[in-house]
């Protein structure tokens, strides 16, 4: 990348106004992966957009590639268009700024190919991006990041914005097409996994019969693909997991289109990594649960029932200071595997700071209490997050979870689970703070949505890309 992108850079970033959407908002640390696009995505939720400014919801990579776009947009956008009739040419401004945006996003997909050559070699010795950008972390695949922008300009419309400069979206939907053109032109999926809530359907509501992802989720396991629902919800029945997800359970046992065989590669994981559900043709709600022995990796395996039990003890005795300081209108729940804190009523809604707060220390009082950050405890993992109406601490993480899927649905040749970058995790929350999809990126590449809506759009790009490799 030529010192013209990397000089204005810090400038940039401080002085651009912060977009009203919650969706601008990024992340302060990423531990790993591939796809780096990642922020709160709850569109549901208006706040006020002074919040986006706090330095936990900061991404710096996306903000770094934002600042990037905002440099081309200033030289070469012609506002004043829109008034003067002297000659100007908004065609000519459009190819000249989609030229200089795929430049920039040429040079930084080649320090991407230079960071993961560090990687590989395991290299004291940081690389450039990572002096540019601290927080990056490592990629399972590489990002064909030029490629990307050219698709997604052809759908936004990105270099025809004459007031409107790059913005976070535009620079996450191109960081997730990217990742698509990975594990399917470059690669080969082998694993898909989804968050449920705001992922597949609305908050709080169930997937549909009349739901639009169906089609596209019964497409990809026609193809061989595996499905895992990676989901918060701890539920301990079948009958509770089938009332979400009746619509697609439905739909996969009457499809003429799937296998019998076809019809087992889907499994629903509960409370983040704690309740593993297989498909059953007999069952009355269509699945059968895995009693733990048959699924436990090695490591969680090494959890014991007293730690686990210690850990949600110190959560509890934290999650009630909560309650009583911030004078929350809470009800604590303590289940096998979690503990959390939802609404006293159906019409109350915590304020979203509160949430955060809480979650916040009861993250921190853990990490001192347990020894080890709640993405890297080697006692018993947690992950504290921010449900969007209620806070919860469950055992493990959604890293744990996608990592059941893989174990069991297994490799192929020498591998005993799938790899990595065979496996695509989609969700809409890849906060840091609060957060529960940021934990898969350790395990798998990522993509981030921000409605079940951009899911049906991200398949839709995912299968024509799988199309496009097989012919």
């Amino acid at each position: 990348m030529t010192d013209e992108y990397l000089a204005p850079v810090s400038l940039w970033l401080t002085r651009l106004p912060a977009s009203p959407s919650a969706l601008d908002v990024p992340l302060h640390r990423r531990p790993t992966n591939a796809c780096r696009a990642s922020s709160q995505s709850e569109p549901r939720d208006q706040y006020d957009s002074t919040y986006a400014l706090k330095t936990h919801r900061r991404d710096q990579f996306i903000e770094w590639i934002k600042g990037l776009l905002a440099v081309p947009f200033v030289l070469y956008s012609q506002p004043t268009g829109v008034f003067e009739t002297n000659g100007f040419n908004v065609t000519q401004m459009s190819e000249e700024a989609h030229r200089r945006y795929a430049e920039i996003m040429r040079d930084v997909e080649v320090m991407i190919d230079d960071h993961i050559t560090h990687q590989l070699d395991a290299s004291r010795v940081p690389s450039k991006l990572k002096l540019l950008v601290p927080t990056i972390g490592n990629f399972f695949t590489r990002l064909p990041l030029e490629a990307a922008f050219k698709f997604q300009d052809r759908k936004r419309y990105i270099s025809s914005r004459r007031f409107v400069s790059p913005s976070f979206n535009d620079v996450r939907l191109v960081l997730n097409t990217a990742q698509l053109m990975a594990v399917t032109t470059h690669g080969t999926l082998q694993l898909a996994t989804f968050d449920g809530d705001v992922t597949l359907y609305d908050d709080g509501e169930s997937l549909e019969p009349t739901s639009p992802v169906i089609s596209r989720m019964i497409d990809l396991m026609r193809k061989n693909v595996k499905i895992g629902i990676v989901t918060a919800a701890g539920y301990t029945l079948a009958e509770q997991y089938y009332a979400r997800l009746h619509g697609l359970l439905d739909a996969i046992a009457s499809s003429t289109a799937l296998t019998p065989q076809q019809r087992q590669n889907i499994v629903i994981m509960g409370g983040e990594a704690n309740y593993l559900f297989e498909f059953s043709p007999t069952s009355p709600h269509l699945l059968s649960p895995v009693p733990r022995e048959r699924w436990l990796t090695a490591e969680m395996a090494s959890w014991s029932d007293a730690g686990i039990t210690a850990l949600l003890d110190v959560a509890e005795a934290a999650l009630r200071d909560c309650i009583k300081n911030l004078n929350l209108p809470a009800t604590l729940m303590r289940k096998d595997r979690a503990v959390g804190i939802i609404p006293s009523s159906s019409t109350v809604r915590i304020p979203r700071e509160s949430l955060e707060e809480t979650v916040l220390v009861v993250q921190k009082i853990l990490e001192l209490s347990v020894g080890g950050r709640d993405f890297d405890n080697k006692l018993v993992p947690f992950c504290a997050f921010n449900g969007g109406r209620d806070v919860f601490v469950d055992i493990g993480d959604k890293s744990w979870g996608v990592s059941v899927c893989q174990q069991w649905f297994g490799g192929d040749g020498a591998h005993s689970r799938i790899r990595p970058e065979q496996t695509l995790h989609v969700g809409d929350q890849f906060l840091s703070a609060g957060s529960n999809d940021f934990k898969a990126r350790s395990v798998s590449t990522t993509a981030w949505i921000a409605s079940p809506a951009e899911t049906v759009e991200l398949l839709d790009e995912l299968a024509g890309f799988m199309s496009k490799k097989l012919s």
